[in-house]
């Protein structure tokens, strides 16, 4: 096992890293003053991963979408009880996920955190199914897919993942659909368990009051050591060009809901993951509240409550958003892409460039005031193979000729889609 201090003198603060000898990784950040902890255990599987194979396999597999969703469901069962029960017990809030590209495990208490650090271990490393339980949680998940089917919220986000992606599996619902689910055995999940719950592919950031021994006590304790996997993901050539240009789903919604999408290249999952950070600024540099943009379409009364940026990176995609209402979201959309081409030939402002600037660092700052929220970056950084304190110094570090250079490159209205949901 080995043991690193990992510290960072701009902000003055340290963690500990552990690779343990089961071949885990174990990220763990003590905060004086604290009363709670958050632990979660991730493994680099999400709903993107329906193709792949590993070194022992003579050929890729292709398993049906949703099924790493569905094995997250499934992950809480045991012979000796639901693991929900066992949280009960010791008081600990516990809950699960499933993203695009990571499945996490995660809880968070007060006390008796040496039981709970346990239980989570145990949990998600004793997989438990059945033909019986399988078939029973597709009526569940079929419902949650319906539910997800009717909401606006969700319909008008991955109608717009489905407009910019031909080939990436970015596209795809995260739960799969109904009939995909329904493809979904035991075997299958144990599969896909077997390869992507692979210790050597998993990581535990924990963040808060607490004491690393206790977590390397129990790792100890409940792990066994996994044999080194080489896992290889297929992975489709995205072409440049969006799907489709503007996509309108009807439901009913008081008012016009819509995201604009403008696709980036691939430029592999570390740099995709720093580009996301400049990627933030510029949207804000060119649509947030303080920009002309944003004050004509209010006072044009083209959008009510405000619109919100967003930039999503992965393995192999990156992607900027802009959300909002509005009555004309076809005027909406024409006025952005101007405003991002307006500031490609007008640069961004020094000002505007420094407001940017501290506002970000200060939003990522923020993420080291809460157990959570440190657990949960810690995490994403490590499988994107960023380490949490390059975040800050991303940022701290940041030039104005970076960002014109990414808004270059970028933000391209050919390469742009607009998802609607109306009435």
């Amino acid at each position: 096992m080995k043991q690193e201090i990992v510290r960072n003198q701009r902000i003055g603060e340290e963690y500990l890293r552990v690779e343990h000898s089961s071949g885990l990784t174990m990220l763990l950040y003590p905060m004086k003053g604290f009363s709670t902890s958050y632990a979660m255990f991730s493994t680099k599987y999400g709903s993107v991963d329906t193709c792949f194979k590993t070194d022992k396999d003579s050929d890729f597999v292709t398993v049906p979408e949703g099924i790493a969703h569905y094995l997250e469901h499934k992950m809480f069962e045991s012979e000796d009880g639901d693991a929900f029960e066992k949280y009960a017990k010791t008081g600990a809030s516990a809950n699960a996920f499933t993203s695009f590209d990571k499945t996490a495990y995660l809880f968070a208490c007060s006390d008796n955190f040496k039981e709970s650090i346990e239980i989570l271990l145990d949990c998600v490393t004793h997989p438990y199914f059945t033909k019986e339980t399988v078939e029973k949680e597709q009526g569940i998940i079929s419902q949650e897919i319906r539910m997800y089917d009717d909401d606006p919220g969700w319909r008008v986000m991955f109608n717009l993942l489905e407009s910019m992606y031909q080939k990436n599996t970015v596209k795809l619902d995260i739960a799969g659909t109904v009939e995909s689910i329904a493809k979904i055995d035991a075997d299958l999940l144990y599969r896909c368990y077997h390869t992507f719950y692979n210790l050597n592919n998993m990581v535990l950031t924990v963040a808060g009051n607490f004491d690393p021994q206790d977590v390397i006590n129990a790792a100890d304790k409940i792990l066994k050591p996994a044999e080194p996997i080489h896992i290889e993901k297929k992975i489709e050539d995205e072409p440049t060009e969006v799907a489709r240009k503007r996509f309108v789903q009807h439901l009913p919604v008081a008012t016009p809901m819509f995201y604009i999408g403008f696709k980036s290249p691939n430029a592999g999952e570390r740099q995709n993951f720093c580009n996301m950070i400049f990627d933030e600024m510029i949207i804000d540099a060119v649509t947030g509240e303080m920009t002309k943009l944003y004050h004509d379409l209010y006072q044009d009364g083209l959008i009510n409550g405000g619109m919100v940026g967003e930039t999503m990176a992965g393995r192999d995609y990156l992607c900027s958003m802009i959300s909002g209402e509005s009555k004309d979201p076809d005027e909406v959309c024409c006025r952005v892409q101007k405003a991002f081409e307006q500031a490609k030939q007008d640069g961004i402002s020094d000002e505007m460039f420094a407001r940017v600037k501290k506002s970000t660092y200060g939003r990522y700052l923020g993420l080291f005031s809460k157990p959570d929220s440190i657990a949960s970056a810690m995490s994403n950084c490590y499988f994107s193979n960023v380490d949490i304190y390059e975040l800050i110094e991303i940022v701290a570090n940041a030039t104005k000729e970076q960002l014109m250079q990414r808004l270059n490159e970028d933000f391209s209205a050919e390469n742009s889609s607009l998802s609607i949901v109306m009435a």
